[in-house]
């Protein structure tokens, strides 16, 4: 793991790195995302982890052993090559690999502090299924930091920091600069002091001839999500230094240019899964076990990147380029302009405000009734069991917990519901889930037809389950629910989603109300992919489907517009120009003519989602980027995602006053 200068609290601390790593990574083998029976035998304690943490070390564990085994083929005429891996810990990837028989003519080397190496030597020595791997090693002289030697594998304890002594190791223990060797370092340079890393970055290029990088590590500070990142490593006491000098893939790519590399190549782990990643190995992860965290997992792939590096190779060495499945893109963000908005001051004292997978309905003028979602209620990280109002009073918003009228009534906690208000005093609840295996139905809200706008909190709000509640079509959840008219009747149009048996759903219902009776309507016209967390929202009386995430995980940048037919309703597809960027997870809105899609998720990771304006006459597409300045003066670091509580002033026409670009203005055909 990282090396660090400040002091031994500072090194221990980037020690505990290594040690959750590994049970990280012995967690995941134990779901069947990876293969390594040698991961028990040095992870010592075993702890279940999230699904969530299992993709990530998926990811990470495939994108090296991908550029390793590469390595080794294209190697593989050499009488001789070398692994070097820097900060080690307990990396189980010498066995791995000699289990599988690609170490014929390899010797591999692990570095790391001497503490964790004398460790894990020790865990070598007492067990005969990893000692029976390296071999005899009782006629092996060890050197004062070699801790561990055998025919084709040495265990150093040095600090990598002291560069100086580091290469004297090297030497000692029968590092060869002139046969092949790839550097590899997971998540370890970037807890060293920047001018450290790039001396050992610019040390590797100058004294090995023929010499191959493989570098796996975080990148974009300054977003919200990095911004957390950052927080999260800094209570750790183990600051990624690296972020402030190299916040990018781009950055890191002129870095090891500088420093002597010749060939350098770089992606995020979102666009290696997507582009390195075989489709049918892509299905199988995605079917290991239960899982909703989409938004995090695509965000979490976004800021932590693959680079491979090379010099004297010939043929030159790219995994990365040379193994794509699928075409790799790095069209940038089109944003035109920026809208300038505030998040307006909540006067409250009530806990809750900050959440996500929740639903907010505006069931009266100035008036936001907010249900379910995961956040912070009591100073504990929980499901929502509150409701939570939001009143506008004499100019400014003030919020309250709502009261339930019938508290032993359960509400089940649910997220990625929506909520249809019928009238002022009715509204609905479809769907949900308590986890991704526990799918919920519908449920009445019944509120007084006045609010108590001077006191938020003296609010009430009585649940009413229908019968049945759990029609099966009503099991799901990201879908949408959105008012339709048909021949003058109001129907509430149900679409998408997903299930706990199904990924995606495409089908569709129509709700007549007020008695919510299952209607069947034809509809005409190009179905649309099956998607969930899509956007929805009324317009002419019929509905704009907008983005969501498919069958595949990937963000769809489709629109579609329902409308009202002579016989029923009618698909269209809605062309935009230039083509809409796949998001998801978003909120939609018409204004004027023009349909507004805020915030949400995509998978460039070099930008963040504003405001993309369609014009629905002429197609015309533009993004925006949000200026909100009270974020970059608070402490509200929570992606786009999960914001759509705070009450955002957007001057609705502000785009129209931006610039279009001439490439922009061109009539569609």
């Amino acid at each position: 793991m990282g090396r660090g200068r400040p002091g031994a609290p500072r090194d221990a601390a980037v020690q505990g790195t290594g040690g959750s790593s590994a049970i990280s990574k012995c967690s995941a083998a134990e779901r069947g995302y990876i293969e390594d029976r040698f991961l028990p035998l040095l992870a010592g304690r075993r702890r279940r982890r999230a699904p969530l943490v299992h993709r990530g070390y998926y990811i990470r564990a495939r994108a090296v052993d991908h550029c390793v085994q590469d390595f080794l083929l294209k190697t593989q005429s050499y009488p001789r090559t070398q692994i070097l891996s820097l900060g080690a810990g307990f990396d189980s990837l010498y066995f791995r690999l000699k289990d599988m028989g690609l170490l014929h003519h390899t010797v591999m080397y692990e570095v790391d502090f001497p503490n964790v190496a004398c460790q894990k030597a020790t865990l070598i020595k007492t067990a005969k299924e990893l000692s029976a791997l390296v071999g005899d090693t009782e006629g092996e002289q060890l050197g004062v930091t070699t801790t561990f030697s055998g025919e084709d594998y040495k265990l150093l304890g040095v600090d990598l920091s002291e560069l100086s002594k580091l290469s004297t190791a090297l030497k000692e223990a029968g590092l060869d600069n002139e046969v092949p060797t790839l550097f590899i370092a997971e998540v370890v340079l970037t807890y060293m002091e920047n001018s450290r890393s790039d001396a050992l970055i610019q040390w590797a290029a100058e004294h090995f001839s023929q010499a191959c990088f493989l570098l796996y590590e975080q990148m974009h500070p300054e977003d919200p999500f990095g911004r957390v990142m950052q927080q999260h490593f800094s209570q750790l006491n183990s600051a990624l230094h690296s972020l402030s000098q190299y916040p990018d893939c781009e950055a890191q790519q002129r870095r090891f240019f500088e420093k002597g590399w010749t060939e350098c190549s770089v992606m995020d782990m979102n666009e290696f899964f997507t582009c390195c990643t075989p489709e049918n190995e892509q299905q199988r992860v995605q079917a290991l076990e239960p899982f909703d965290e989409y938004e995090e997992w695509h965000l979490k792939c976004s800021h932590y990147f693959v680079l491979t590096a090379s010099k004297g190779m010939e043929p030159s060495w790219t995994p990365l380029l040379s193994s794509m499945t699928v075409p790799h893109h790095h069209d940038p963000v089109r944003m035109v302009g920026s809208i300038n908005a505030l998040v307006c001051e909540v006067h409250s004292e009530t806990s809750g405000l900050r959440r996500y997978g929740h639903h907010s309905a505006l069931i009266k003028p100035n008036v936001i009734l907010t249900t379910g979602g995961f956040g912070e209620e009591n100073g504990q990280h929980c499901r929502m069991r509150n409701f939570h109002v939001l009143i506008k009073h004499a100019g400014y918003w003030k919020a309250g917990c709502v009261k339930k009228e019938n508290p032993d009534k359960r509400w089940d906690e649910r997220l990625y519901h929506t909520v249809s208000c019928l009238s002022s005093s009715l509204a609905l609840v479809v769907g949900g889930r308590t986890s991704p295996c526990a799918a919920l139905g519908m449920l009445w809200l019944k509120f007084p037809k006045t609010c108590n706008d001077l006191d938020p909190n003296d609010n009430t709000v009585e649940l009413v389950s229908l019968q049945p509640a759990a029609e099966p079509f009503a099991l799901r959840w990201r879908h949408s629910t959105t008012e339709v008219i048909f021949k003058g009747e109001k129907y509430l149009f149900m679409y998408g989603g997903r299930s706990a048996a199904q990924p995606v759903l495409g089908d569709w219902y129509f709700l007549h109300t007020p008695e919510i009776s299952c209607t069947v309507i034809p509809v005409e016209g190009p179905v649309p992919e099956g998607r969930h967390s899509h956007s929805a929202c009324s317009w002419k009386g019929g509905v704009l489907i907008a983005g969501g995430l498919g069958a595949a995980e990937q963000p769809l940048g489709s629109v579609f517009f329902l409308r009202e037919a002579e016989h029923g309703f009618q698909w269209q597809t809605v062309e935009t120009h230039p083509p809409l960027i796949p998001r998801y997870s978003h909120t939609a809105h018409v204004h004027d003519g023009k349909l507004l899609l805020v915030g949400g998720v995509w998978l460039h990771s070099f930008s963040v989602p504003g405001i993309t304006v369609i014009d629905l006459i002429t197609g015309l597409c533009l993004d925006y980027a949000i200026n909100v300045k009270f974020f970059l003066r608070s402490n509200l670091s929570l992606p786009w995602h999960s914001l759509k509580l705070f009450p955002l002033i957007l001057p609705l026409g502000a785009w129209e006053k931006s610039p279009v670009p001439t490439s922009l203005q061109s009539p569609l055909r």
